[in-house]
């Protein structure tokens, strides 16, 4: 399907990946992985032949067609969103741009009659004819409803715009999908009904998510970026994260035998391969794990964050009571009647559709906006930490070295204090000393990590933490909030995270709230939420 041969790609003197080869095909689903800065957004640029490598060929079987998830949402302002979807098949909508402009010529004539007929006979041989109910049919099953059709792109709101794009992604059944983080800015119902319609794609396809629960759902193999070397693994993210973590255990076992090592991994594989069989992962109906070579198991470079929440207090029996909650913005009612009491041992995700609902709960706790009505209260023995959405404000000041800036927030000045949370967030020697107006999306986040932990508090709040962070980051702040004795109270798109941290699933709807103590699968799976989510969900 599509071959990439010896591709070397560097910035200056800096090297992303070097001889690199590798094929996509047979129908399977790859997932792209790499430390943040290895190339993975690059990588997928180059294949699509947005960019030129420095060196190498890609080569895509002839008489396939590709499609890629475009990234910018303003391409197609001016287009209904329904010609935005069919303008996703090239071929078909050059087809129909031309066969308009030939019958509304005023001076029709023979020469014109046989071109039209030969569009007409291609058109059909395209199912061209339904192509417009399929498009419909696409924006439909993605959320956008049949009003919306016929709208220009630009008079929708930010995610329905993803949506859009989207559908225009895996319009007309490709050969090769391209997807770069297609989850993003996508509700759970959402996400859902991309996997299932990955699962059932026939095709191939090559994705970069840093959403777990996403790679482990559609992904026949892991495409690691590593070592400037990319390489293919059987199997989804989850499988490559403990085979490679069990590499590296046994590289840094220097007392095991070869043998041992050898039947620890084979035990892995059976294990793991046993588990998939009995799974919704498209792993077990493309590949088997069990023709994977134990050779081709590595340890990955790979560094984790040290993600550690210590409460200085434990919380007493009173943690948080809300009352009565009610906010509007620009007439519409993001919060009605929200009153809930948070009870110890509570780790609650919120969700709603609407994501500026969630954003505002939080502000309206930590006291950056006032409701309109209603009140909540804090236990008194209880300290918080916040994550907030945006964290601008807190980097909008002169620049500082990232020593100067964690010291403003530490009652305790010490250099190697501060040294070992920021070292803690792999912000090591003299990268301390990087100055705050120079920080990437997730150095941020990392940087608001060592904030919060400082704080030693007992009930943490977060508002969509896993943006900007690595699988890495991701994977750590998981494990740590599984693991922290205090509150937790968060929103965020990411599934696994959601669905291993929370026992506890509060909805924001424009009629009030549903509250349940269950895991994200329980609730989604329960026959009598689904009819109350639609029921509360009426505007």
């Amino acid at each position: 399907m599509l071959t990439v041969t010896d591709l070397t790609h560097q910035f200056g003197k800096r090297v992303l990946f070097d001889d690199a080869n590798v094929f996509f095909g047979d129908s399977n689903c790859y997932g792209v992985i790499g430390a943040n800065g290895a190339g993975k957004s690059t990588f997928l640029k180059i294949i699509s032949g947005e960019r030129d490598a420095t060196k190498g060929d890609i080569t895509l079987e002839p008489g396939k067609r590709m499609a890629v998830l475009r990234q910018n949402h303003f391409e197609f302002d001016e287009v209904t969103v329904l010609n935005t979807v069919l303008m996703g098949h090239d071929k078909l909508w050059s087809i129909m741009l031309e066969k308009d402009a030939i019958y509304a010529k005023p001076d029709f004539n023979d020469d014109d009659g046989m071109r039209a007929s030969e569009l007409e006979e291609t058109f059909a041989e395209m199912d061209g004819w339904n192509a417009e109910p399929s498009a419909a049919a696409l924006l439909s099953g993605i959320g956008i409803e049949e009003a919306h059709h016929h709208k220009l792109v630009k008079d929708l709101n930010g995610n329905q715009k993803v949506r859009v794009l989207l559908a225009q992604a895996l319009f007309g059944d490709p050969d090769l999908l391209i997807l770069d983080e297609p989850t993003n800015d996508l509700d759970i119902e959402t996400v859902t009904w991309l996997e299932d319609f990955l699962l059932n794609f026939n095709n191939t396809v090559i994705v970069v998510s840093h959403d777990r629960h996403f790679l482990d759902t559609v992904c026949t193999h892991i495409v690691d970026i590593d070592f400037n070397k990319i390489n293919a693994f059987s199997g989804n993210y989850t499988f490559w994260y403990e085979s490679s973590q069990l590499a590296l255990k046994q590289k840094l076992s220097q007392n095991k035998k070869i043998d041992d090592k050898r039947k620890e991994m084979q035990a892995f594989i059976e294990r793991f391969s046993a588990n998939a069989s009995k799974s919704r992962q498209a792993t077990s109906r493309k590949k088997s794990l069990e023709k994977l070579k134990l050779e081709d198991i590595k340890p990955s470079s790979r560094k984790y964050p040290g993600i550690i929440f210590d409460q200085q207090r434990e919380a007493g029996d009173q943690i948080l009571k809300v009352e009565q909650l009610n906010y509007v913005l620009d007439g519409r009612h993001l919060l009605k009647d929200v009153e809930f009491t948070v009870n110890k041992g509570d780790k609650i995700a919120i969700i709603a559709k609407e994501g500026l609902a969630t954003t505002a709960l939080f502000q309206i706790l930590n006291n950056e906006i006032k409701a309109e009505s209603g009140t909540f209260e804090f236990g008194q023995t209880i300290t918080t930490a916040y994550l907030p959405l945006e964290n601008e404000s807190f980097f909008s000041d002169a620049p500082q070295n990232l020593m100067d800036w964690l010291r403003e927030f530490s009652t305790n000045k010490d250099e190697q204090y501060i040294r070992g949370f920021l070292g803690k967030m792999l912000f090591g020697g003299e990268e301390v000393f990087k100055m705050s107006d120079v920080l990437s999306g997730g150095e941020k986040v990392r940087c608001m990590l060592s904030r919060m932990m400082m704080k030693e508090a007992n009930f943490l709040m977060l508002d969509e933490p896993t943006n900007h962070l690595d699988l890495e980051s991701i994977t750590a702040f998981n494990n740590s909030l599984m693991g922290f004795p205090g509150t937790v109270v968060f929103t965020t798109h990411d599934h696994q995270f959601t669905q291993t941290v929370a026992n506890r699933i509060i909805e924001l709807t424009p009629n009030g709230i549903i509250d349940r103590l269950k895991t994200l699968d329980e609730y989604l799976a329960d026959p009598v939420i689904k009819e109350l989510r639609e029921k509360m969900s009426k505007v």
